[in-house]
């Protein structure tokens, strides 16, 4: 088993009574984290000094419509009603498995490129079972961590999820897969009857997956309350947006262990609604973050993380003038909360707190070195804010599952030329395939 110790760091584990940043070594050992400490000795380990890098958990993109990549910027001006109807309503029909499979590559080694070790591949463009096993390649080949979570294209709301396809995918492609695992994307409550609701909840909790859902404003259609009635909001439940749910809805779905993820830029963006962030925060819980799409935002996590962070506190910000009539003295959320927001509760979302969103002991060794000497973010007086502030330049160096994936700022995949001409011509391509490519110039 082959073995690299990191020295001189230093590392924000995001572990529960740790201090926010110490000096320590990281031993990996295979795929996992063999020891944590002080000057550590492993004189059969390779070496790696990082002395000046900040070390992080690798970052967790909790949703994110991989597929869409090469169709990446034709929509930054749209809003949520324009990208439903041009990507939803014209594009998705013309996609092959060759368009998914290399959207989900390239996609999937940005992520990496930007520190995410782990993605929530919110998949709903399985066409057909070659669609989905295409995409379930791209990530293999991209050696990102990823929880596939299968879907298809918009259907009636009596028509309930393809359960065959997804025993299909268990039994088959994501058969002892080490870093993916399967979830299920649903159409979910607000887009579905109650008996599809039902249906569809029930075969994901007998499988154990997790089941992930789209909800952007409007208040809960009947199948939210026959999902609560038979009891089926479990920790294996994560909402993407949840935004305009009352916040009693809110606080019962809290209190059933469901996760929420966030989109911040998003969903301000496009006109999706206020992120759900301070109800959560009110009720003790917290967001997931995700990127969504490349077809209107960056794919940068930590974009996402300090918009979530500088909205929510703008929002308290102003409460408090109104309230008080003065300036809040203090912030009222903090940037270990952020970085939290995209390590640790993306993890949760997406089933995988046991594996991934810490640096411990005995977890996958998914890690991100972000170059504290880079001028943008020199001198690195408090750590924490420093990896939050950082930008796709200072990501050094990233592991997954105690394998390289990037080193000295560069990816190491050895056909990324190629990567990029394939994408290019699936995007023209699909492009020239809908009423798209005249408003392209």
């Amino acid at each position: 088993m082959s073995r690299t110790l990191l020295r001189g760091a230093r590392v924000i584990t995001m572990t529960p009574g740790r201090p926010d940043a110490e000096r320590l070594d990281i031993l990996v050992g295979g795929d996992r984290i063999a020891a944590l400490a002080e000057n550590i000795e492993a004189p059969d380990a390779e070496v790696v000094d990082f002395s000046g890098r900040i070390v992080i958990p690798g970052l967790v993109n909790a949703h994110l419509h991989t597929w869409q990549t090469a169709l990446r910027s034709v929509g930054a001006d749209w809003t949520l009603m324009q990208y439903l109807t041009h990507l939803h309503g014209e594009c998705v029909g013309h996609y092959t498995p060759a368009d998914m499979h290399i959207s989900n590559l390239a996609g999937a080694l940005n992520q990496i490129n930007c520190g995410t070790t782990t993605v929530g591949d919110w998949c709903h463009n399985a066409l057909s079972p070659e669609h989905a096993d295409a995409a379930v390649e791209g990530l293999t080949h991209a050696g990102i961590r990823a929880v596939f979570l299968h879907g298809t294209a918009y259907r009636s709301p009596d028509t309930p999820h393809p359960l065959a396809e997804i025993d299909r995918l268990l039994d088959g492609p994501l058969r002892d897969r080490a870093l993916l695992t399967l979830g299920m994307a649903l159409q979910g409550p607000q887009y579905s009857s109650p008996d599809t609701a039902l249906a569809d909840f029930r075969a994901g909790a007998e499988r154990g997956l997790v089941v992930s859902m789209h909800q952007s404003g409007g208040e809960p259609s009947p199948g939210w309350e026959a999902v609560r009635a038979a009891g089926l909001f479990s920790p294996l439940t994560n909402i993407v947006h949840g935004i305009d749910l009352p916040d009693d809805w809110i606080k019962t779905l809290v209190e059933a262990g469901v996760t929420f993820t966030s989109t911040p830029e998003n969903e301000l963006g496009q006109g999706h609604g206020t992120p759900i962030t301070g109800s959560l925060l009110r009720l003790g819980a917290a967001p997931s973050l995700g990127t969504d799409i490349d077809t209107a935002v960056p794919g940068n996590l930590l974009t996402a993380a300090r918009i979530a962070l500088a909205h929510q506190r703008s929002l308290d910000h102003a409460r408090h003038r109104q309230t008080t009539g003065m300036h809040a003295n203090t912030a009222s959320v903090t940037a270990k909360q952020a970085l939290a927001w995209a390590t640790v509760e993306g993890a949760k979302a997406l089933g995988l707190a046991d594996r991934v969103g810490r640096i411990e002991v005995g977890m996958q060794a998914d890690l991100v070195a972000v170059d504290a000497r880079a001028l943008n973010l020199w001198p690195a007086h408090d750590p924490v804010a420093t990896a939050l502030h950082a930008d796709i330049a200072n990501i050094e160096a990233v592991m997954v599952a105690g394998t390289w994936r990037k080193r000295d700022h560069a990816l190491l995949t050895s056909r990324l030329d190629e990567v990029k001409d394939q994408l290019r011509e699936s995007g023209e391509r699909l492009l020239r395939s809908t009423r798209l490519a005249g408003n392209q110039s």
